[in-house]
């Protein structure tokens, strides 16, 4: 045989994918194969129709039997349930079966009860069976409703078969990718070259501790390298909370916000301040008048107006007190193919501990950093990411971490996220609510050698599409989203944004997570996102399509990569850099300003009464009164011990 350790396998696959050619490639040595056709003749004016069906007949061995089941879709589950244990099943495909599935002729009929039928055939199919089947959830939704009825059977027939089957391969571009262990390659030479990339990528996502641990050990061996003297990390230890309930330190109770101490719900169209509408053009107007060399902050203006707005002055300062959220929290299922066991986890305690680029980076701004843990989600493709009650105490957790940051007195939340899988749940929430195609917005999964992992792109991808089929039927609700396909981090990440902007606390969003909250929070709250900002969309598909949807527009084009929270502490200084000499700068003299060059302006005014010369008089006007910019922030090599509230903080 092709490959061994399989008794029934569903072969996958687009539109000339070469589904047909690699299916029979598995039953090519088997001494007895019987052929099933499915399809249709079809139109008998339609010659590109046949042609098809007569290349698929010319390619058969003449040894194979053919048998045809288009007069009745329930005879597919008779064919399989009487055939012997020394033959070989081809099923070629169901897709032609479903189409006679929902023909008119047969209806009315039970298409879920057949489908169900068909599944259990294959269950107790004493031969060995090869089903081959069009894989359609990753092309665009029909217009037509022929067409949805049509996609959605096939899609319920492929899950459900797949689910019966012992292996699953999905096959892109003639490249086969084993998506469901129970085989094992014993293939001939060209085969086992197409497969071998594959298998071992599937073998790097089913257990990655393997992969690693060639790499550990090279770590291992290699020469310590000395570690440089940086400034230490601020570590937020939040302050006393009610009790939480055992084992969910994330589901304390939330009787302590102001919203639920009034009786208030977080509920869609809720009420929630916006910036002033009027101090962000007015910081915007007055960066023209002011005492520059050049043209100006170009797209860096937006900055002054976005500060401006929310901090409800055309002068406004640059952030002091900063705080970075980063919120960790993992998927199961296939939403986290590709990710090695364990990472995560490590890189939430490498930030607890003060290590790590994003702790650094902390420490160069003068920023508090505080590792949050949101509840695990569920596999997104079988079943709902979080339960109902989860959800509600998740955005309630958030809302008040945005409390509690406020009342520290921090000026800007900085949100991250470092969980497995956190990429494909954004992509499954933006497909939701702003329908988008998965394979569009999830991004390239990157190994840790630096090589791209295409196997386990299509794995997410296949997730994904498969949580949207499941969800297909569901409401598109916020609460719902979240609880289906978001998960905990964004949940958390949405009640974050929500808290913030009822205390007017800007954010600076930064990764896939933040923005996929940022789309949740509109049904909540449509203000909120008039308090985000974005400073760098780093070249992820997901962050550039929410961000257009939200209208948020990044300020720089680094492509940085650092991880989620990273990449905006490299761009805060220099949006603190800007606001310092907005606010500092003066009008410009042409426009009644200082001339800072001329020394008269600094001699003080003559006291004698009688000197009143016509000619010398200054001119009437009334000199602007210069504003004192406050300070950025502790220096890179200070400790920030100037802006640590009473309690809750301590030097990591």
């Amino acid at each position: 045989m092709s490959v061994d350790g399989w008794n029934t396998v569903l072969v996958l696959g687009g539109i000339r994918s070469g589904k047909s050619e690699f299916a029979e490639s598995l039953v090519t040595d088997a001494p007895v194969v019987r052929y099933v056709a499915t399809a249709p003749e079809g139109d008998p004016e339609d010659t590109e129709w046949a042609t098809r069906l007569a290349a698929h007949r010319a390619r058969r061995p003449g040894s194979w039997t053919t048998e045809e089941t288009t007069e009745d879709p329930r005879r597919l589950a008779d064919v399989l349930e009487s055939a012997e244990p020394n033959e070989m099943l081809l099923v070629d495909d169901l897709g032609g079966w479903v189409t006679v599935l929902l023909d008119p002729d047969h209806q009315p009929a039970d298409d879920v009860a057949t489908i169900a039928e068909l599944a259990e055939a294959i269950r107790g199919c004493a031969a060995r069976v090869v089903l081959v089947s069009p894989e359609v959830g990753l092309s665009l939704v029909p217009t037509t409703p022929l067409g949805r009825a049509f996609t959605d059977a096939l899609g319920a027939a492929n899950r459900a078969v797949a689910d019966a089957c012992d292996a699953v391969v999905l096959v892109v571009a003639g490249q086969p990718v084993w998506l469901k262990p129970g085989a094992t390659a014993t293939t001939p030479a060209a085969l086992a070259t197409a497969t071998a990339p594959t298998a071992a990528a599937t073998a790097t996502a089913s257990s990655p501790t393997a992969a690693a641990a060639p790499v550990v050990a090279s770590l291992a061996d290699a020469e310590p390298i000395p570690e440089v003297q940086l400034p230490d990390v601020l570590t937020h230890t939040p302050p006393a909370a009610p009790t939480p309930e055992p084992g969910n330190a994330w589901a304390a109770p939330t009787m302590a916000l102001p919203m639920v101490a009034t009786g208030l719900v977080i509920q869609p169209g809720m009420e929630l301040p916006m910036p002033d509408e009027y101090a962000g053009p007015q910081a915007v107007d007055r960066l023209a008048t002011l005492d520059v060399p050049g043209a100006g902050l170009g797209v860096l203006d937006r900055v002054v107006g976005f500060a401006a707005a929310t901090q409800g002055t055309s002068i406004p300062a640059a952030w002091g007190s900063v705080r970075v959220l980063l919120l960790h929290g993992d998927h199961a299922g296939g939403a986290s193919a590709g990710t090695v066991a364990g990472e995560s986890a490590r890189r939430a305690a490498q930030a607890r501990a003060g290590r790590g680029a994003l702790a650094r980076l902390a420490a160069e701004s003068g920023a508090s950093l505080q590792v949050v843990d949101t509840p695990a989600s569920g596999p997104i493709e079988d079943e709902p990411a979080l339960a109902p009650e989860q959800v509600e105490s998740a955005l309630r957790y958030g809302w008040r971490l945005a409390e509690q940051a406020a009342d520290a007195g921090v000026q800007l939340l900085v949100l991250g996220a470092c969980g497995a899988g956190t990429e494909a749940a954004a992509a499954a929430v933006l497909a939701a609510t702003a329908g988008a195609e998965p394979p569009a917005v999830l991004g390239r999964v990157i190994t840790e050698s630096g090589e791209i992992d295409d196997a386990a792109w299509m794995i997410r991808c296949a997730a994904v599409r498969d949580a949207l089929h499941r969800t297909r039927r569901s409401s598109r609700g916020a609460k719902d989203i979240l609880a289906e396909l978001g998960g905990g981090d964004v949940a958390v990440a949405t009640g974050v944004l929500l808290g913030a902007t009822a205390r007017r606390v800007p954010v600076l969003l930064d990764g896939p997570v933040g923005l996929a909250a940022g789309m949740v929070s509109r049904d909540l709250a449509g203000q909120a996102r008039h308090w985000c900002l974005l400073a760098d969309h780093g070249g992820h598909p997901a962050v550039r399509l929410a961000a257009d949807v939200l209208g948020l527009t990044p300020l720089l084009d680094l492509r940085l990569d650092l991880g989620e929270g990273a990449n905006a502490l490299v761009a805060l200084p220099l949006l603190r850099s800007v606001l310092a000499l907005s606010a500092a700068l003066p009008v410009h003299p042409s426009l009644g300003g200082t001339d800072d060059t001329d020394p008269a302006a600094d001699e003080p005014e003559s006291t004698d009464p009688s000197y009143a010369d016509p000619d010398l008089a200054e001119p009437d006007y009334t000199e602007p009164d210069f504003v004192e910019p406050e300070p950025a922030g502790p220096g890179p090599a200070s400790t920030g011990a100037d802006e640590q509230p009473a309690s809750g903080w301590r030097a990591g």
